[in-house]
């Protein structure tokens, strides 16, 4: 049952028969006369040299930001690497996982950067020594697994299971240096307890 649809429209155009009166168009156009103005305004002048200025501070502001973000990029030969109280070199040949893209550079350094930071809050205090040897053993592990995987990085070329174990590592040493720094927390406010308990 399907239909032309122009055929049943033309059809029922013939049917009711419009019919426009005689002269219609010439009035229409003589309406339309009146109305619109023989000389369009000009433009303003003030409005022309907004339009320049606002064009002018939005190609400085674009070029402000690319600059500026350009600076901050590092050098090609930079490195980042875990500091290490082993092996305090950390030396790391050929390519790394930062030099594979923008964003794994930055999770690089995010990472780097942080495990740093916790290593150098760690306080050496003779009596949570064995604690915080085992977490460094642990540490020393997972970082010679991370020099591994760099090494197999570096052999097979980058691919996701290399780059995720690559991740992997570094966010369980940023939690391993997390858990053994609440560890120590816990250590210190139980003795200040046992210390306060024993005073009173």
């Amino acid at each position: 049952m399907a239909r032309d649809l122009r055929k049943l429209f033309e059809k029922e155009r013939e049917e009711q028969g419009f019919t426009m009166k005689e002269g219609h168009e010439d009035r229409f156009f003589a309406k339309l006369e009146q109305e619109l103005p023989k000389n369009p305004p000009k433009q303003k002048v003030f409005s022309l040299w907004m339009q320049i200025a606002a064009s002018v501070v939005v190609v400085l502001g674009l070029s402000i930001y690319y600059f500026s973000s350009s600076d901050t990029k590092p050098l090609p030969d930079e490195k980042v690497t875990v500091v290490d109280r082993n092996n305090p070199s950390g030396e790391v040949q050929g390519i790394s996982l930062g030099d594979l893209s923008p964003d794994l550079k930055k999770i690089e350094t995010y990472y780097t950067t942080n495990i740093n930071l916790q290593l150098s809050d760690l306080a050496d205090d003779p009596g949570n020594k064995e604690l915080v040897d085992s977490y460094m053993e642990r540490l020393a592990e997972l970082n010679q697994e991370y020099q591994r995987l760099n090494q197999e990085l570096n052999e097979l070329g980058p691919n996701d299971q290399t780059i995720s174990a690559l991740v992997n590592n570094l966010q369980l040493r940023l939690q391993l240096l997390q858990k053994l720094k609440s560890k120590l927390n816990q250590l210190k406010s139980s003795k200040n307890e046992q210390e306060s308990s024993n005073m009173v």
